[in-house]
């Protein structure tokens, strides 16, 4: 008995796998067989947001740009750790608290980290 319900456990995460492959590929598969083939100049020349494309499309940015996106992604990602701990502030005690501050002490420090290297000014 316990080795059929072994077997049925992996049984059921074999079909999660097919599912997990399944789903994404048969929309894929049935856009290339149903969706029309009219390949012309219109559809293959390159676009920016409806507009005809103008340069160069490798052009490079400043290094300044990636660093703001960065420290956004880095902040905007730490301060949504705030949202559990603002729900469960009351049931979390002295112990719950002194984790946040500290939590958020890290972060002033690298925002006053980025702030003395001047990361944050726009030239």
């Amino acid at each position: 008995m316990g080795q059929g319900l072994y077997t049925l456990n992996y049984l059921g995460l074999a079909m999660l796998a097919a599912a997990a492959l399944v789903v994404p590929l048969l929309p894929i598969l049935l856009a290339r067989v149903i969706a029309p083939k009219k390949p012309g100049s219109t559809k293959q020349s390159p676009y920016e947001c409806g507009v005809p494309a103008a340069g160069d499309p490798w052009s490079q940015f400043r290094v300044q740009y990636y660093l703001y996106a960065i420290a956004f992604v880095v902040f905007d990602v730490e301060v949504l750790f705030l949202y559990p701990w603002a729900v469960v502030f009351k049931s979390a005690g002295l112990a719950g608290f002194a984790a946040m501050a500290a939590f958020l002490l890290v972060l002033a420090a690298g925002l006053v980290y980025l702030w003395q290297k001047g990361a944050l000014e726009w030239d």
